[in-house]
This record gives structure tokens, C-alpha cells and sequence, in this order.
């Protein structure tokens, strides 16, 4: 394909094009006022100016069928702009999805089907929660991945784009989704992969909230999207300004004829089009017109300027017809699906299993706590023997790191690598590109299927925290596997040491924060994390530490409940240490320290607060009971989230300032994380218990 612009592919209207159509374009556009004007508030330019944009896709180029929005085979649709979300729903309104007019007049509203964004699992059509710019185009880059690896798995020997599994990722993208750095790490590695099956338009309209694009944004971004790798493809306006749909329709033809490259369309557009007074203006893009230009706005396209929600039954009629051709597409689908799934038994129950989004318990039954107590290990390094185990039970299992395996232990040995000259391969080759690794991770999960993790030091989840975020709003299953977990990581010095991180990811609704005492807590919580079906955060050492007999200490099966006794006294407790990760062992130590001096001390590893949280109320007395009020907990960062487990009267031995360059040991004995240390700060508990 050349990288010449659209306009020269011989534009021209799809064959099915009607005057219909161009009706059902003209009411998009003034449902997309009408919506903002009765909500008082959202995005009105952008989805009046890209409903061209949005209606070809929906009516003539993208595979789907509205009766079924999670068929397997359908092309994603990926509103990387989520601020301009009526774009969305209007076509979702018009294809069938289950949106009513009632729902576009109730944008915004509580309860309602059209929020402000576009939010995964509320709206049927909806593909991913977009809002925050880069984040949906770096989605759209994991869901080509996953697109390909999931042929891999199910129909490998089929020639190129002849799979009933192959199908297109469009994205509609704004100038602020381009200018986020997320966006860029993305398109690389889209660019590397050769994402073909990625079609993004970029809706260049020149202008931001603050004004003119020109004040923030000068850059050749079709020189930039070249240099990535990308096809790139340029539609001009149509002599009226508005969006050339014959001119679009062409480059999107030639895109899907592109076997190399990801294509970007940079579509020319003009904000709030046919608006009189505001169209290409600043002031349509985050505010209702105002009621005098929604109604001058209305004459421009021909319609009742008194009345609001406007669409007469012939245009409904008409665009719900999509419907029935995704119907005969589907029923031809459904044929050759058939065909396969007889010649395919195994992948067929493979397929089923990825479907259901569910994985039977007693398919992970062989991964147990069976590490030697003999031998000391680093959590890390655990982690990477547990992922060998999964991966020769589950082949969906894949993933990779920022160019961190050989220390996050990531690696699927002989999986192979994830590339185009190997275009099956298990193990993903993030690079350096932290803030893409993890939009690309939620993308894959958002793909369905795929169970998929990627690892980088926990200092570095700051650069990931947008992604675990909005993995934890979507409910992803999503693993993101975060080594290098405390000051124990030694002389790399205070800028790798996290200190304020695990308090900070427990921050994060819906996010399981886990860091696992010793190798046998890591395969019970791999195992609970592939099976409770969330997002979960693996904070693993890098040092090695103790492995617990259990045949004297509690069993490892306590991960699942977030915290469990650990080590109980033979007589009853006088006091409770509550540890995390490599804390827990220097609780052990404190017990028997106190063992000698006659204080009777029960230990409780705590890997998963959130969990924990979960368990019933009887549960977590029996763990933690209220008439025990002498606690002590220990972890190697800051106190934030720990006075609500030791109480009033408990106290919390913490690191409340950034680490420093010196070997592990040192640094625990020099920040007070010595088994002394810890028997000292139960006695201040003790002593406060016995003071009231």
C-alpha cells in the first residue's frame, strides 16, 4: 500500500449508500445537540461533527450483529474520545443495541444507559470505559494483539484473512487521545507487532478546550504514525466542510486491504458542523450550544427548529436494517463456525472454556503449595516456577514484562516470542513502555478469552496507575505482577525502593493487592487470582526469603481468605503481629522472641487486605478478635491503611520516609525491621492496652 493520500483511491459512496442515509446523518447530528442541550452540559461538537464518521462504520463496514454484542467474531469499536461518547450511543440508539431515544434524552443522568463516558459492562455496544485520553486507542492496540493470538490458539493454519476468528479493532481518536504519552507507546508497538486488523481514524479538527490545536500541538503526526510503522491515509472535508464520506469510505477499503501495517485515517473535520456561530470553535467542544444555536443549528440541516429528539419512523426503519444484514452475515458465520467446531473437538472446549470467562477450580487443582521449607526463595522467583505450571495448563495464559523478564521472572519458557515473524508466540515484549504495557494488558482482557499478566518493578506501578484503575472499574482479569516489592530489593537505592505503593494500590476500588510471605502464599494466590475472575496486583520480592513448614505453621490455603493465623501460641495470645511479604517471617522471629520471655504472641500473614475484607464477619474475628485489642503490624511502607486492623491502641511499624543505597539487611535493620524492633512496638501496644 502506498501512503498516498485517500482522496486518490477513487472516493465513492458504499453501493447500499441512500439518500436514507444521509437523513439518519442529519438526525445524529441533532440528537448529539439536542442530548448535551437538555443535560446542560457534555460534548456536543465532536459527535455532530463525526457522525458521518461513526454511520459508515456502523451501517457499511463493521462486522456485527446487535442482537449478539459479545459474538465472538465482531469487529470492536473503540471510542478512544470518550468525551464525545453521544457519538456512540446514537449509533448504538440506531443499530438495535437496546438504547431507546428515552436513553439519549437521559444522557448524563443517574441511572441512565448513556453516562457522560462510555463505561464497560453498563451499556451494551460498549466495548471499554473511555474517557481518559489514550487510554481507548492503547485498548484497541491490546485487542489486535489478542485478536491474533487468539487465531493462534483456534485456527493457526488458516491463510490470511480467511479465519471465521479474524476481524477489525476501529477506533475513532482525538488530537488529545495522539498527544497522551500512552498513546504513543502504543502505536509503537502496534507498529512492531504489524497490526493490520487496527484501523484508527483521527479526527483532526484543529482544535482543544483551550483553543487552536496550534497553541499545545504542531507535530507532523503523519510523519510520526510513518516513522511507527503505520500506513497512513489522509481524507480531506467535502466542499461544504463537512466530513467527505465518499473520500472516507474509500480509505477505509483500502485499510482493510493493508496485510503489513496498522493504518492510520487522518480524518479532517469541523468541530460542531453545520453550527452557525460555533462550528469550529473552542466553545463547542466542552458545552451545550445554547438553545438559539441548536435551533439555528437545526435549520442548517433542514429540520423543525421547535422541535428536540427528532426521528421519524421511515429513518429508524431504515438504520435498524443493519440489523438484519448482520443477521445474514451472522447466519453465514454460524455455518462455517459449525464446520469448524466439528473438525476442531479440542479447540472447541478450549474455545468454550475462554468464552465463559471462568476457569474450573479443579482445572488449577495441580497448582498447590508444594515448595520446599528447606530452602530459601525470593516470592519473584516463586512466581515465575508457578507461571511455568499454569502455562502448561492453561494455553490462553500469556504475558510478558517491560523489558524486565530475567527479574520479574515472566518468561513462559518455550512459549515463544510474541512477534509478526512468530505470530503465536506466548511471550509479549512490552519494552520499555510501562504506561502502554498496561492499557495494552486491560485491551487484551477487554478482548475476551486471554488470561493475560505483565510484570515490572512495584516502583514503577505509578506509571501504570491510570491502567489499574480503570482494570479495576472494568472488573478486568487482569494480573499485573509488580517484583522488587520493598527497601529488601538493596542498593538500587531510594528511587526503585517503593515505599508508598502498596498503600496507594489499596486505594483502588476493586483491586486485590497482594504480597505473598513466602513461595507457597504465591502459588495459592496465583491460583485464587486466575480463579476469581479480577485485577489483581502480585507485589513480589526480590530477595530470597524463608519457605514455612506447614506442617508446624498454618496452611498456605489462608491466602484465599486475604489473612489467616500464620503461627498460633500454645497458650492464649497475648498480643498479634500482622505482617505482609517479607515482614512475616520477622514476625515469626518477634514471637519467639516474646516465647521467651513469656509473652505468648499469635502471627497472622495478611497478603491480601482486600480479600480479607471479603471474608464473613465470624471469619475475621476468629483472626483478628476484638477482644485482642495488644497489635502490632509490620510492613515496609508507609502506615496509611493499617490503624483500622491494629486499633486504637495498636501500633504500627511502618517506613515514613524514602529508603536509601545499601544492601537489604542493612536497610531493614537500619529502619527498624528486626524482630527486636517489632517485640518493642508490641509492648507499646501492651503497655497502652494496660494504661486505659
Amino acid at each position: 500500500m502506498s501512503d498516498e493520500p485517500a482522496a486518490a483511491l477513487s472516493p465513492q459512496l458504499p453501493t447500499q449508500w441512500s439518500p436514507m442515509d444521509d437523513r439518519a446523518i442529519i438526525y445524529a447530528r441533532a440528537l448529539a445537540a439536542d442530548a448535551v442541550q437538555r443535560a446542560g452540559n457534555g460534548h456536543p461538537g465532536t459527535a455532530m461533527a463525526l457522525a458521518p464518521a461513526a454511520y459508515l462504520l456502523f451501517q457499511h463496514h463493521m462486522r456485527h450483529d446487535p442482537r449478539d454484542p459479545r459474538w465472538i467474531a465482531r469487529d470492536r469499536f473503540i471510542l478512544s474520545c470518550g468525551h464525545s461518547s453521544l457519538t456512540l450511543y446514537t449509533q448504538l440508539f440506531y443499530a438495535g443495541y437496546g438504547l431507546t431515544l428515552d436513553d439519549l434524552k437521559s444522557f448524563r443522568r443517574m441511572g441512565s444507559q448513556t453516562p457522560g463516558h462510555p463505561e464497560y459492562g453498563h451499556t451494551a455496544g460498549v466495548e471499554t470505559t473511555t474517557g481518559p485520553l489514550g487510554q481507548g486507542i492503547a485498548n484497541a492496540v491490546g485487542m489486535a494483539m489478542a485478536a491474533r493470538f487468539q487465531r493462534g490458539l483456534l485456527d493457526p493454519d488458516a491463510a490470511a484473512n480467511t479465519s471465521i476468528f479474524d476481524h477489525y479493532i476501529y477506533v475513532l481518536a482525538s488530537d488529545g487521545d495522539l498527544q497522551e504519552g500512552v498513546s504513543a507507546e502504543a502505536s509503537s508497538i502496534a507498529g512492531l507487532q504489524k497490526l493490520h486488523n487496527l484501523i484508527v481514524i483521527y479526527d483532526d479538527n484543529e482544535i482543544t478546550i483551550e483553543g487552536d490545536i496550534s497553541l499545545a500541538f504542531r507535530e507532523d503526526v503523519d510523519a510520526r504514525y510513518r516513522a511507527y510503522g503505520w500506513n497512513v491515509l489522509t481524507v480531506g472535508t467535502a466542499s461544504d466542510g463537512s466530513v467527505d464520506i465518499g473520500a472516507l469510505h474509500a480509505a477505509l477499503v483500502a485499510a482493510r486491504q493493508e496485510r503489513e501495517r496498522p493504518t492510520l485515517i487522518r480524518l479532517k473535520s469541523v468541530i460542531a458542523w453545520p453550527a452557525p456561530k460555533l462550528r469550529g470553535t473552542s466553545k463547542s467542544h466542552g458545552a451545550a450550544l445554547g438553545k438559539e444555536e441548536v435551533a439555528a443549528t437545526k435549520v442548517a440541516l433542514g429540520l423543525n427548529p421547535e422541535e428536540d429528539f427528532q426521528l421519524p419512523d421511515d429513518v429508524l426503519a431504515h438504520v435498524r436494517k443493519v440489523s438484519e444484514r448482520g443477521a445474514i452475515v451472522r447466519s453465514a458465520w454460524d455455518e462455517n463456525f459449525n464446520a469448524w467446531r466439528a473438525a476442531n473437538p479440542e479447540r472447541r472446549e478450549l474455545l468454550a472454556r475462554m468464552e465463559s470467562r471462568k476457569i474450573d477450580p479443579a482445572l488449577l487443582s495441580s497448582i498447590t503449595a508444594d515448595f520446599s521449607h528447606e530452602k530459601e526463595i525470593s516470592t519473584r522467583k516463586a512466581s515465575g516456577d508457578t507461571i511455568q505450571k499454569i502455562s502448561a495448563i492453561l494455553p490462553e495464559f500469556w504475558g510478558g514484562s517491560a523489558d524486565l523478564a530475567e527479574s520479574n521472572n515472566t518468561t513462559i519458557e518455550g512459549g515463544g516470542d510474541f512477534l509478526p515473524e512468530s505470530p503465536y508466540g506466548r511471550i509479549i515484549h512490552f519494552g520499555i513502555r510501562e504506561h502502554a504495557m498496561g492499557s495494552l494488558m486491560n485491551g487484551i482482557a477487554l478482548h475476551g478469552g486471554t488470561r493475560i499478566f505483565g510484570g515490572t518493578f512495584l516502583v514503577f506501578s505509578d506509571y501504570m496507575r491510570p491502567t489499574a484503575r480503570l482494570a479495576a472499574l472494568m472488573q478486568l482479569p487482569v494480573t499485573f505482577v509488580w517484583s522488587h516489592d520493598s527497601i529488601g530489593l538493596g542498593e538500587d537505592g531510594p528511587t526503585h525502593q517503593p515505599v508508598e505503593h502498596c498503600a496507594a494500590l489499596r486505594a483502588i476500588p476493586g483491586l486485590a493487592v497482594i504480597r505473598p510471605a513466602d513461595a507457597n502464599e504465591v502459588a495459592i494466590a496465583w491460583r485464587q487470582i486466575l480463579t476469581s475472575n479480577r485485577p489483581a496486583a502480585l507485589l513480589l520480592s526480590r530477595q530470597n526469603l524463608p519457605v514455612f513448614n506447614r506442617s508446624e505453621y498454618g496452611a498456605a490455603e489462608g491466602v484465599t481468605r486475604g489473612a489467616y493465623i500464620l503461627y498460633e501460641p500454645a497458650a492464649t495470645p497475648d498480643g498479634i503481629i500482622i505482617a505482609t511479604g517479607s515482614e512475616v517471617a520477622i514476625a515469626m522471629a518477634a514471637a519467639q522472641l516474646g516465647s521467651a520471655e513469656g509473652l505468648n504472641l499469635r502471627v497472622v500473614s495478611a497478603p491480601c487486605l482486600e480479600w480479607f475484607n471479603e471474608q464473613s464477619e465470624e471469619y475475621r474475628q476468629s483472626v483478628l478478635p476484638k477482644e485482642i485489642s495488644v497489635r502490632v503490624s509490620v510492613e515496609a511502607g508507609i502506615a496509611m491503611g493499617w490503624r483500622e486492623l491494629v486499633g486504637d491502641h495498636g501500633s504500627i511499624l511502618s517506613l515514613e520516609r524514602f529508603g536509601a543505597s545499601a544492601s537489604g539487611p542493612e536497610l531493614f535493620k537500619e529502619f527498624g525491621f528486626t524482630a527486636e524492633n517489632v517485640l518493642a512496638h508490641l509492648k507499646k501496644s501492651l503497655a497502652s492496652v494496660k494504661g486505659k
